[in-house]
């Protein structure tokens, strides 16, 4: 069975297909995004969204930029930070720090409508009923700590998802070089901006290939 990515970005599409020895569909859905500081309960609602919508397996990814010095912001706002504030004011913010350590952070989401054997990744599960907006914005849980939904074992629209982690530790610094998107000038990792990386080299390392490189291993061997 195919896997569904839902991004508007072919790119990533091609990413996962590195990675992946699975048929890879894009699915392009408008899925509707929270408010959180957590990657992993962002990237868990969208999956969830998106297998709902489509009622196969989905995967879906979301990242963000965390400087240490500033309490791991921009983090999941990092795309609305780049729009509003632009990369320049971003590292001036950090200039101002002592510390300029920071990572490119993803998570990879993964739902199939099914349940998951305990393994050392993470599974999100929604809340049902009038705690359910809390616990979408709650951190995820791992297997042994999972919560039930509220209306017990027998609660059909309670849809785990899988998430799948991958960093890539940096500095911020002035903004060099001319490739990449987003934040990648001021992001440092062994000496380059990311901007300053061809577009294989920047994959190799990537934050998302990371994460996508875990939900490989993990696809390949579960028992679906």
């Amino acid at each position: 069975m195919s896997l569904r990515f839902v991004t508007t970005n072919a790119g990533k599409v091609r990413e996962a297909r590195e990675y992946l020895d699975a048929p890879v569909e894009q699915l392009e859905f408008d899925t509707p995004e929270i408010q959180s500081d957590d990657l992993g309960a962002v990237a868990a609602h969208k999956a969830r969204a998106a297998y709902r919508h489509t009622g196969e397996p989905v995967i879906v990814d979301d990242s963000g930029m965390f400087v240490d010095a500033l309490d791991g912001f921009p983090g999941p706002y990092s795309s609305y930070v780049y729009d509003t504030l632009g990369i320049e004011r971003v590292w001036r913010l950090a200039h101002e720090e002592d510390d300029h350590a920071a990572a490119f952070r993803a998570v990879v989401a993964y739902c199939d409508g099914g349940e998951f054997a305990a393994t050392p990744e993470p599974v999100d599960r929604e809340r049902r009923g009038q705690d359910q907006r809390d616990d979408e914005r709650a951190a995820a849980t791992t297997d042994d700590q999972v919560r039930d939904g509220d209306d017990g074992p027998g609660d059909e629209d309670t849809l785990p998802v899988k998430l799948f982690e991958g960093s890539v530790p940096g500095e911020i610094v002035a903004p060099r070089g001319d490739g990449g998107f987003g934040y990648d000038p001021i992001f440092e990792h062994d000496g380059r901006t990311f901007a300053e990386m061809d577009p294989v080299e920047k994959n190799a390392i990537s934050h998302r290939g990371r994460a996508l490189a875990k939900f490989a291993e993990w696809y390949a061997a579960a028992d679906r």
